[in-house]
């Protein structure tokens, strides 16, 4: 080796031709800001109160989420687990219904007479005969009937 040479020069000429101790790609830096505050924990009460509010009628899940600092897939899986807590409670929307007053008393239906029989036509006529009539005497009416 050279004698004359310096220490940098002999610390180049020992490195390896495929390694430098230069990076040709600039350094990205990168900021971590930690959250300051460490993970909550919530009461099965306090989940099932939020879970609830989402469900009110006119309520928004994502604002509900947002105003108590959860994701919306948090409160997602904390209103399955109500629904599924409370199987027999229909949470949903229904549809208004109006029940109209009864009237005082049901209209009245005329009485029949005991063995009357009443023959309804396909054109919409109507026949009604005592249970004693003549079988050839309803044969020749209905007959006339149909024309």
């Amino acid at each position: 080796m050279d004698t004359d040479a310096t220490p940098a020069e002999t610390a180049a000429s020992t490195e390896s031709a495929h390694t430098s101790s230069h990076k040709s790609a600039p350094t990205l830096r990168m900021d971590l800001i930690p959250r300051g505050e460490r993970r909550r924990r919530w009461t099965t009460e306090q989940k099932q109160v939020i879970a609830a509010q989402s469900l009110a009628p006119g309520a928004s899940p994502t604002n509900v989420a947002r105003l108590h600092g959860i994701s919306t897939g948090q409160l997602y899986t904390w209103r399955h687990a109500l629904k599924a807590a409370q199987p027999s409670v229909a949470i949903g929307r229904f549809a208004r219904v109006e029940l109209a007053p009864l009237p005082v008393a049901p209209p009245e239906v005329p009485a029949r007479p005991p063995g009357l029989i009443e023959i309804a036509l396909s054109d919409g006529t109507t026949v009604r005969v005592d249970a004693g009539i003549d079988p050839h005497a309803l044969r020749r009416v209905l007959a006339a009937l149909r024309g």
